[in-house]
């Protein structure tokens, strides 16, 4: 593999200034053939509700903290998922409608009212196994990029944006809405996830960096 270049190097460590990172390996994207009943992951959950309750979520529909739903990178959208909480042995079932998490190295945001349901909402974390249970009878097409950053500066993220693109061709900033409005830095427009994850893994070894890259979901471009 090439060495770690120096404008590589210099955008992965700046991704790291805007957030709070876990040193824990990102568990890799589905394959979209592995996109099955039964198909499962295990890492950490969070939940989240306010300021994100009563606007948008990814899909379109207005997010209700107090619904059975769901965030995840790259699922697609109305896939039902088990939650299992390891620590509690308690299961809810979720539907995904948002993306998320998108810090952390976690791999399901879940809503409010299921985490009072597994008995998350004191913790605020939990270590769970997700399990696919049912699919979307429609599967929409969708680009695949690679998250190297999320920064509460905008003037951060365009650096690192700006790096990026000089180094891999094609990047962009992305608004996460909220308190505070995070600006997330993709890299790469991917048009499967097999493709996403073999330009995350090199980001990941010319930095140097085990979790300085993870593959996410564009549902619009």
């Amino acid at each position: 593999m090439r060495h770690v270049s120096a404008v590589c190097a210099a955008a992965l460590v700046l991704s790291g200034c805007g957030h709070k990172r876990i040193a824990r390996q990102i568990p890799p994207p589905p394959n979209p053939s592995e996109i099955a009943i039964g198909y499962a992951e295990t890492g950490m959950a969070s939940w989240y509700g306010r300021p994100y309750h009563g606007r948008p979520a990814a899909d379109g529909e207005i997010y209700d903290m107090e619904q059975m739903t769901a965030a995840h990178r790259t699922l697609p959208f109305n896939t039902w998922v088990r939650v299992y909480d390891l620590d509690t042995n308690k299961t809810v079932d979720l539907r995904i409608i948002d993306r998320g998490p998108f810090l952390d190295g976690r791999i399901i945001d879940i809503s409010h009212a299921a985490a009072r349901e597994i008995e998350m909402i004191g913790p605020g974390t939990a270590r769970v196994r997700i399990e696919v249970v049912r699919l979307p009878e429609r599967i929409e097409a969708a680009i695949f990029a690679v998250q190297v950053g999320a920064f509460r500066d905008r003037q951060n993220a365009e650096r690192v944006r700006g790096a990026m693109e000089a180094r891999y061709g094609k990047a962009r900033l992305v608004m996460r809405a909220g308190n505070p409005t995070l600006w997330r830095v993709l890299v790469g427009a991917e048009s499967t996830q097999n493709d996403a994850s073999r330009l995350a893994e090199q980001i990941r070894k010319e930095s140097g960096e085990n979790n300085a890259a993870f593959v996410v979901r564009l549902d619009s471009v």
